[in-house]
């Protein structure tokens, strides 16, 4: 018995030791469970580079992509907890408890949090021909037109198709969703015509919007955006759907497990990158707000994860949307 308590006091011991010295000059991965290109991957790659100016070693970026980012948000759940293998995934992670019938991950309990990144807002698009010249407009038609209207997405579980659904259910108003491979042949279809509606991010609409090429409605903002292109654009909530708030937001995760030590140093990493100059400039061209409240602490990460859980989750369930 006493040799297993001295072979106990060593282990626990050596990875205390582990621990101290991390991340001991070795590479860092960050799962993003989307493809490269993306807004994702876009903010994973920035915030890796603002991060391992602190750690002070190198971090790659590994797009494990599929099943609306739970593969690659797997993939971390069963990586060793060395703070080695880190996820960084948006919204998604409040949404797929509700989205998929099994996964084999639970996302209350699998991880540590890290903490918030930033907040991505949302507009409301409308096809070029659309009659309606703004939101007040906009619900006349939608009134006029019920069984009718196309509302497409980028696919299942997608910030698009989430944004969508709450516009529906607070219309009470359904439409029929078209979903699509992705944001760009969405959007390619808007612009064509195909689709009457569209609620996506910043990050692919702005430009869309500043060209006059889409009608746009509103943010999805508790408060009017200051972007020049958008800073016009009323919120949804002013505009009569009141609580109406949907951001497309990013957190880190590391497998459940990871030395506290090794929390600790992942988590003064990523706070030092929301100050560092060359990523708060690469993510507000992105059209994203860095997120500088107490969501940076992993506890308050957490509980506002689980406050995203409970809203969507009965929309999701209400609308009937799951996937195998």
């Amino acid at each position: 018995m006493k040799k297993l308590f001295a072979l106990a006091a060593i282990a626990a011991a050596a990875v205390g030791a582990h621990a101290q010295d991390f991340p001991a000059g070795k590479t860092v991965t960050l799962v993003v469970p989307f493809a490269a290109g993306g807004p994702t991957d876009r903010v994973a790659r920035d915030l890796a580079e603002a991060m391992q100016k602190t750690l002070g070693t190198t971090i790659v970026v590994d797009n494990t992509a599929g099943a609306g980012s739970s593969i690659g948000t797997a993939k971390v759940a069963r990586a060793n907890p060395d703070g080695y293998t880190l996820l960084l995934n948006h919204i998604g992670m409040s949404t797929m408890p509700a989205l998929y019938r099994k996964l084999p991950f639970n996302v209350e309990t699998d991880f540590e949090y890290l903490g918030m990144v930033n907040e991505v807002p949302m507009t409301l698009i409308g096809k070029p021909g659309l009659p309606a010249n703004n939101y007040k407009e906009l619900t006349t038609w939608i009134s006029a037109n019920k069984g009718k209207i196309n509302l497409g997405n980028a696919g299942l579980g997608a910030a698009s198709h989430l944004c969508g659904l709450l516009f529906q259910s607070a219309l009470k108003v359904e439409m029929t969703p078209v979903p699509y491979k992705g944001t760009a042949p969405a959007i390619a279809d808007l612009l064509g015509g195909q689709i009457d509606l569209l609620c996506d991010q910043t990050t692919n609409t702005t430009s869309q919007i500043e060209a006059k090429k889409v009608k746009a409605y509103a943010v999805t903002t508790s408060k009017r955006l200051t972007t020049p292109a958008l800073k016009d654009l009323p919120t949804l909530d002013e505009s009569g759907l009141k609580g109406f708030e949907v951001t497309i937001w990013h957190g880190v995760y590391a497998p459940k497990g990871t030395p506290a030590p090794v929390l600790k140093k992942l988590n003064d990493a990523i706070k030092a990158a929301m100050k560092d100059p060359g990523f708060i400039q690469r993510e507000e061209a992105l059209g994203a707000v860095i997120t500088t409240d107490k969501r940076t602490e992993p506890a308050e990460h957490k509980k506002f994860v689980s406050s995203e859980i409970a809203k969507w989750g009965p929309i999701i369930k209400a609308a009937g949307v799951y996937a195998d």
